[in-house]
């Protein structure tokens, strides 16, 4: 297993509320969505189709002159800090794709943001095709209504987690599961895990990107640690098969707003490490508001990883 970090070790903070109205574009949908990026790029390497499900799939898109992202603009320390900044090599490599898209939306000034959905339209091919769950009514309304003349796309109304076991696998039999909830509910965690196990039994060549915020770290390990051995004990995976990202831009300890996330993949392009590890210091550092940020990026979990989060 290879861990790479900056700053102080994380430590566990106080739980906080979220909208994603309120964060769209921060530091936590730099990493998510740049990976989510890299991902469907590496899909389309290939001339077979695929398919796309996002299990909370949100509005699509967003405004970042409304009086949400006015209220907390967070996007101006996330995609404000890298919309105009010269990248190095490294992190052009891992940016560039979710970059193109954010600066297509934005000719005039950054004005807008896309949301997960937005990115697999536009990165998705003719014959490819997207399957959006939004529980929250009004939601779905808006969701619905951005996407309805896109025939490669379909939103549907419904949890996300309840309706993953049924949409697994795809006819294409080749894609990714997004599952992205807001984290709202203290076992958001065990739903996760239950409808991950439940979706990877039936399909485990698919890639799928789990995104959880690091408000508690020890939940975060047990999550991650859980997965990890079942899928390599029970499930017969190979460690390099499972990659976890994470970033934190400030002491996780300290009060305020969310101060670290990442996600966890399983499947990921066998590039996705490297691209990961050679951008993500400079990633944390440009990012950073205060003492104690950092990141880590660890991939291929072995036995003795697994035995350490037992503790």
């Amino acid at each position: 297993m290879q861990v790479v970090a900056s700053g102080a070790a994380p430590r566990y903070s106080a739980a906080m509320n979220y909208r994603h109205a309120f964060h769209a574009g921060n530091f936590a949908d730099v990493l998510k969505h740049s990976v989510l990026a890299l991902c469907l790029e590496h899909l389309n390497a290939k001339p077979k189709p695929y398919r796309v499900i996002d299990t909370h799939a949100g509005i699509g898109g967003y405004d970042l002159a409304s009086s949400e992202a006015e209220r907390s603009p967070e996007w101006k320390d996330g995609i404000g800090r890298l919309i105009d900044a010269d990248l190095p090599e490294p992190v052009q490599a891992m940016l560039g794709p979710w970059l193109d898209i954010v600066r297509e939306m934005n000719p005039d000034g950054i004005k807008a943001y896309p949301g997960s959905p937005e990115i697999a339209a536009r990165l998705i091919r003719e014959e490819d095709r997207v399957h959006l769950c939004e529980l929250h009514e009004a939601d779905s309304v808006t969701l619905d209504n951005r996407y309805r003349r896109d025939a490669r796309i379909k939103v549907e109304r419904r949890d996300g987690y309840k309706a993953l076991k049924s949409l697994v696998p795809p006819k294409e039999k080749r894609g990714l599961v997004l599952i992205d909830p807001p984290f709202e509910d203290r076992d958001e965690l065990a739903h996760m895990a239950e409808a991950v196990m439940g979706a990877l039994a039936k399909w485990p060549t698919g890639t799928f990107i789990f995104w959880r915020s690091l408000k508690n770290l020890w939940a975060a390990d047990r999550f991650d640690n859980g997965l990890a051995e079942w899928l390599i004990s029970e499930k017969d995976f190979e460690p390099e098969k499972i990659l976890r990202a994470d970033l934190w831009i400030r002491d996780l300890a300290s009060e305020g707003k969310l101060a670290g996330a990442g996600v966890v993949i399983i499947n990921p392009p066998f590039t996705l490490e490297e691209t990961l590890v050679n951008a993500m210091p400079w990633l944390a550092e440009t990012l950073a508001q205060g003492n104690g940020y950092g990141w880590r990026v660890d991939g291929g979990l072995t036995e003795d990883d697994l035995d350490e989060g037992e503790g």
